[in-house]
């Protein structure tokens, strides 16, 4: 019986967002689109990261703050994380929606700028024979490669996240250890958050109807494991863990390496620290 009120307290709350939604686009969905936090959507953003804590058993988000490191220099271009993260997370089994990826980037002699590629290129689809299947095409072996390396990317999980702000119904919120979760429950679909985000790191689920990304694994990070991307990278190139550990993996990471983010400039403050990369990563 308290379940069956649970669940109808729920699906009340849903149709009051969805009823304040009607009226604010109505009203400003040109606003929110560009970026502009309607004070209502600020509001619901705040109320989901505070009152809806995950229901994990002996779990406290307040002890923790979690980041990600990569390690370009290692990373060998296996793709074992992406396969990994699809059959761990249920992502859509295509060439094209990802909530992790690995990019390419190559220097060919006499080239000014790298040349970028990564697995949902039709070449690499072509060479891995199936849609479920990735790897990189061996394109480059007949040039001459000057310089080339892999970037893993993901989720940024950022300090101020673009994509919570423009949600307009509080669908897309920060948890107090810093991880960035949608309430599926929640999600309208109407794709703010995919346009807000300026590292590309959101998907649509045209399946479900809803917004999807990397949460870092959060089912497996609250119960002491490691993202699965993390647990399978046969060469060490992801690195995780609790920024308030001082001697945890990430905090030796970033004390121990000259790290970099993606985007600075955009004010989001990733939380994913890179070594090995250059200018030419976007």
């Amino acid at each position: 019986m308290e379940e069956t009120e649970q669940l109808e307290k729920r699906e009340k709350e849903r149709r009051e967002f969805l009823g304040w939604l009607a009226s604010a686009l109505a009203g400003g969905a040109a606003a929110v689109a560009a970026g502009t936090v309607l004070p209502e959507a600020k509001a619901a953003t705040e109320d989901a990261a505070k009152t809806n804590p995950p229901d994990i058993p002996n779990y406290d988000w307040t002890e923790h703050r979690w980041a990600f490191g990569v390690d370009a220099e290692k990373c060998i271009g296996c793709l074992r994380c992406v396969e990994a993260c699809k059959l761990e997370n249920d992502v859509p089994r295509n060439a094209h929606q990802f909530r992790t990826w690995v990019e390419r980037y190559v220097y060919l002699k006499g080239d000014e700028h790298a040349r970028i590629d990564s697995q949902q290129d039709p070449v690499n689809i072509a060479a891995s024979g199936s849609e479920e299947r990735f790897r990189f095409a061996d394109r480059y072996r007949d040039e001459t490669v000057e310089k080339a390396f892999f970037v893993p990317k993901l989720c940024n999980q950022c300090t101020h996240p673009a994509c919570v702000q423009v949600c307009p119904v509080g669908a897309t919120y920060k948890t107090a250890d810093g991880v960035i979760l949608i309430d599926h429950d929640y999600c309208i679909g109407c794709r703010y958050c995919v346009q807000a985000c300026p590292y590309g790191a959101r998907l649509f689920n045209d399946e479900a109807g809803v917004s999807d990304k990397c949460t870092w694994c959060y089912h497996r990070i609250t119960k002491g494991l490691q993202p699965a991307c993390v647990e399978v990278c046969p060469v060490g190139a992801r690195i995780f863990g609790d920024l308030n550990d001082k001697q945890s993996d990430i905090s030796r990471f970033i004390r121990d390496n000259r790290v970099d983010v993606l985007r600075p400039e955009t004010g989001n403050a990733p939380n994913v620290f890179y070594v090995g990369i250059d200018k030419e990563v976007i």
